[in-house]
């Protein structure tokens, strides 16, 4: 473990749930919640957001389970555990990693009516793209997904490939709600037609 994993391991989950709790949420679409109040749900937000997206979603679903994807990499084990403290459940792997059995464990919790929520242009990219894995399911399951799209009035930006982003502490957060209900596709290319009018209306430059 890295001097800054070792730093960062303890001090991460309290920092980060005290950050959120001082931010000023407005949320558009809240009604979209109404349809969602039982079964499975995949709920999604990019990458770059993640300094608030899942957090949001306890917010979303205070009621609900809500488990959480996270990849294999350092970095993921760093999130794993810092979200592990702040009360999620994990499911571990990516679409390059163990991506079957991601698939088959997100299934499982959907069965159950529980949430799972996934970034799903992560971990590695290419930023604001759905992964493969995450449409199909949708598609072949008949699972309504919510994409909560996060706007930050105020924020510390890296230059990282997904240009992550930190709020400022007290300021806005506009955050837009879509659900989004995939249709079954004949064929793989389908998919990708989606894709990319989906990343095309969701994603931002």
């Amino acid at each position: 473990m890295s001097l800054l994993h070792a730093i960062a391991k303890p001090l991460l989950p309290p920092l980060l749930g005290a950050l959120v709790r001082t931010l000023r949420l407005r949320i558009t679409n809240p009604e979209i919640l109404s349809g969602l109040e039982t079964g499975g749900v995949i709920y999604a937000f990019w990458h770059g957001k993640m300094a608030c997206g899942w957090l949001l979603s306890r917010r979303l679903f205070p009621e609900r389970a809500v488990h959480a994807v996270v990849s294999l990499s350092k970095d993921g084990q760093l999130l794993s555990q810092t979200l592990r403290r702040l009360g999620f459940d994990l499911i571990r792997g990516s679409s390059s990693r163990g991506g079957r059995e991601v698939m088959r464990a997100m299934l499982g919790e959907l069965g159950k009516g529980n949430v799972v929520a996934v970034t799903p242009d992560g971990p590695r990219g290419p930023r604001h793209a759905f992964k493969y894995g995450t449409l199909r399911l949708a598609s072949e399951h008949r699972l309504p997904l919510l994409f909560a799209e996060i706007s930050y009035a105020d924020a510390i930006g890296l230059k990282s490939w997904d240009r992550f982003e930190i709020p400022r502490p007290f300021s806005a957060v506009n955050v837009t709600l879509h659900r989004v209900d995939v249709p079954v596709f004949e064929k793989r290319e389908d998919i990708a037609v989606f894709e990319r009018q989906l990343a095309k209306r969701l994603g931002d430059a």
